[in-house]
């Protein structure tokens, strides 16, 4: 970009313009979720937990009129699904470069900040790896040892399907899962091993022999696990 056009203020300046309307937060998550493959109001609500009804409706309709999503009648009794278009589905590469970008400069900050504990279980239940899993339903019991309210999460896996439930759903668990809120989140980014966690007491496994011997194949862990930190030389 010449001189001439970071000069420019205002939406003549295209980063601009779409800074204008993708630099929200909110929207940056929308966004995110769609690429995660979520489509419905209430379930954008459970993947963001701190977002409100109104924001959520307000950002999705600005989207809509930005021909980003389109939004798609349901058959009676289902739920409307918003869409991503064309323009849309250009955004992926930009969303993932943010994302790889934040953990390699931004990763200690992201650990340490106020984690929504529903926000951090839609995504840790979704990046179980259920290839590991034997055959059949297998009921995890997440506890969550530092937290009052919100501290006990069912996932339930079933070959591809995984659920989520902060209320007993009345299946008989197979592997209970328990550590602090910033242990659980040390795992999923990878920053210590499940052998290792265990051996050090930071989580504590109990329940199935085979599940917890196999733990470390199955455990839940962010899709950019991979992405190492830069070196404060860098």
């Amino acid at each position: 970009m010449n001189n001439k056009m970071t000069n420019v203020s205002g939406s003549l300046c295209p980063a601009m313009a779409s800074a204008d309307l993708l630099g929200d937060k909110w929207t940056l998550l929308l966004l995110r979720e769609m690429f995660l493959g979520t489509t419905r109001f209430g379930r954008f609500q459970k993947a963001i937990p701190r977002i409100s009804p109104s924001i959520l409706s307000k950002r999705l309709k600005t989207l809509e009129a930005a021909e980003i999503i389109i939004r798609k009648a349901a058959p009676a009794g289902q739920a409307t699904e918003y869409k991503l278009t064309r323009s849309g589905r250009e955004l992926g590469p930009i969303i993932e470069n943010m994302a790889v970008w934040g953990m390699r400069w931004r990763k200690r900050s992201i650990a340490a900040q106020d984690c929504d504990v529903g926000g951090f279980m839609w995504d840790f239940h979704r990046t179980l790896n259920t290839e590991s899993l034997p055959d059949g339903e297998t009921v995890i019991l997440v506890q969550i040892s530092d937290r009052a309210d919100l501290n006990s999460w069912w996932v339930i896996a079933n070959g591809d399907v995984v659920d989520l439930c902060a209320e007993d759903p009345g299946h008989e668990v197979d592997v209970y899962l328990t550590a602090t809120l910033a242990n659980l989140i040390t795992l999923w980014l990878g920053d210590v091993g499940v052998k290792l966690a265990v051996d050090d007491k930071t989580i504590y496994l109990d329940g199935s022999r085979h599940l917890i011997n196999t733990a470390q194949d199955w455990m839940a862990q962010s899709p950019l696990v991979r992405v190492r930190p830069a070196s404060p030389a860098q």
